[in-house]
């Protein structure tokens, strides 16, 4: 079981149907909510797109986010469907940071998620 301090901070960026824009907007804004509040962990819904080959919301959040990450902004960003047991960069993270491995999404191999260290 997760402590309350520890569960991630949950953003989802699809619902109701956003442009990728304002779903960026979201995203920038669950970032600063977690940031302001101390909140170590996110989880981010941005779905995997109705074409089976990842949708433009998913897209523009992984590019994103790999730019915050690139920039030092954040300490971890790792895609939903790598994060688990068999990633180099989950198990980074994890031995950082080990309740990350007692999330549900460790190692379920979701592809409309992502998962943040703030």
């Amino acid at each position: 079981m997760i402590p309350a301090s520890a569960r991630p901070y949950e953003v989802n960026l699809e619902a109701g149907r956003p442009t990728s824009e304002e779903a960026l907007r979201r995203l920038r804004g669950g970032i600063a909510t977690c940031r302001n509040s101390g909140v170590k962990y996110m989880r981010v819904i941005h779905g995997y797109g109705s074409s089976g080959t990842g949708g433009s919301i998913r897209t523009a959040a992984r590019a994103y986010l790999a730019d915050l990450r690139r920039q030092g902004r954040l300490r971890g960003f790792v895609p939903g469907e790598r994060f688990g047991s068999s990633d180099a960069d989950s198990i980074a993270l994890a031995a950082a940071h080990p309740s990350l491995k007692g999330f549900s999404d460790w190692n379920a191999g979701n592809p409309g998620i992502s998962l943040l260290v703030i």
